[in-house]
């Protein structure tokens, strides 16, 4: 009986993530544990080893080929694996089934809607949408996902694009504002430059205590202006991350 001969340079790994960078007309491939692909590009797993299968960079994993070295060098200016290994599975391309990649593209089309109908109210009703019909009018603009970025960037890049389909705007966010000193008086007339409305301003001895309702696109903005001027004096607490009616009566 003839045996067979398995080239010494040809690893064959089973069970495996691919994920692929192309560069310098080359395909470049590393084999990993496919749910820490995810865990890893979303920060929440930092060791690399419990994501890589082995610390080897391929022309193709399901044949075992090994990248040579002067392939590497030419396509990242460097041979360290680890820093190729990084670059591949920051970069790459996560290779998955045709049902698979349904099914992923349908659950973070799901996310996305689900973080539009919790940042996003109907400035009519002032009440937050139903996820369900976020997804029908992301749908009516064609928004296509985006598989290499998550549902929160998608989502703050897809609102502007729905408010032509549907009557929609960002929930507003309360917060409080405390200023002590000399430079209170100045301080509050810029920040309420920046505010939707002002609920509550209170006096205390040249001391101010002002609660607001802001865009959450403005809060950067406030606590900048708090940093620079207050002197370390000044604080800025949020009350309420959204501001919407829940309950169908409201007592006065």
């Amino acid at each position: 009986m003839s045996k067979i001969f398995t080239p010494t340079n040809q690893i064959r790994l089973t069970n495996v993530a691919v994920v692929r960078l192309k560069k310098c007309g080359k395909r470049f491939e590393v084999a990993c544990y496919k749910n820490k692909v995810l865990s890893w590009r979303n920060n929440i797993e930092k060791d690399i080893d419990e994501v890589l299968q082995t610390h080897s960079i391929f022309l193709n994993v399901s044949k075992g080929q090994h990248a040579k070295k002067e392939d590497l060098v030419k396509a990242f200016n460097t041979d360290d694996v680890d820093v190729i290994c990084k670059e591949i599975l920051e970069k790459g391309e996560l290779q998955v089934s045709e049902k698979e990649r349904s099914s992923q593209l349908d659950s973070l089309f799901r996310d996305i809607a689900t973080n539009i109908s919790d940042k996003c109210i109907n400035p009519e009703s002032k009440r937050p949408y139903p996820v369900s019909i976020i997804e029908k009018a992301m749908k009516d603009i064609h928004f296509s996902v985006k598989p290499n970025k998550n549902a929160k960037q998608q989502a703050l890049e897809v609102i502007p694009l729905l408010k032509a389909s549907i009557p929609l705007e960002r929930a507003n966010m309360r917060i409080k504002v405390s200023l002590i000193g000399n430079n209170a008086k100045k301080m509050k007339e810029k920040i309420v430059q920046h505010c939707v409305s002002v609920e509550e301003e209170d006096w205390d001895n040249g001391n101010l205590s002002l609660i607001g309702l802001i865009d959450p696109g403005s809060f950067k903005i406030i606590n900048d202006i708090i940093t620079a001027e207050s002197k370390s004096t000044g604080r800025l607490e949020v009350l309420n991350l959204k501001e919407v009616i829940d309950n169908e009566e409201v007592l006065e």
